[in-house]
């Protein structure tokens, strides 16, 4: 089976959870996370990906938002991507792995979620991811997985 080329992006900055009035959900990117969603459009679109899936949330749908602009591309939401989604994420992460669509795909999530799945698969392939995931708001983590292995990682941190 040939590898799989997943690109996981932990959502930009969308300022303080204590400070929003509003559902979190509906929390939009701050200016420093809309700086970081730019970053990471000019970063992944030499990489070509061909499918975007993420998470329904504001934050994660504006910070891939210039990326899917760029490739028109539209993204999928799953809401298996959303805060405390468990297992869900991790599953949908290994069947995005095990995908034959050709290109790379694009996952888009949580800073909790993304920490959840790197540390699952790092743990099955002994792997020893660096830095600690998830990595800072808005980075990126560029995973190749083969036979639903994780075989190599490689972190991209946002700019400033």
């Amino acid at each position: 089976m040939v590898g799989v080329q997943l690109l996981l992006v932990r959502h930009g900055n969308a300022g303080s959870k204590v400070r929003w009035k509003g559902a979190d959900r509906e929390r939009p990117l701050s200016t420093k996370g809309k700086r970081q969603s730019q970053w990471l459009a000019d970063t992944v679109v030499p990489m070509a990906p061909s499918r975007i899936v993420t998470s329904p949330y504001v934050r994660c749908l504006q910070t891939i938002e210039p990326l899917a602009a760029k490739l028109d591309l539209k993204p999928k939401t799953s809401p298996d991507l959303v805060p405390d989604a468990g297992d869900r994420a991790l599953a949908l992460v290994e069947r995005l792995g095990r995908s034959r669509v050709a290109g790379d795909i694009v996952v888009c999530t949580h800073g909790e979620v993304l920490g959840e799945v790197l540390q699952a698969l790092s743990l099955r392939s002994g792997l020893k991811l660096q830095p600690r995931p998830p990595g800072q708001k808005g980075c990126l983590w560029v995973i190749e997985l083969k036979s639903g292995r994780l075989q190599d990682a490689r972190y991209f941190p946002p700019p400033g």
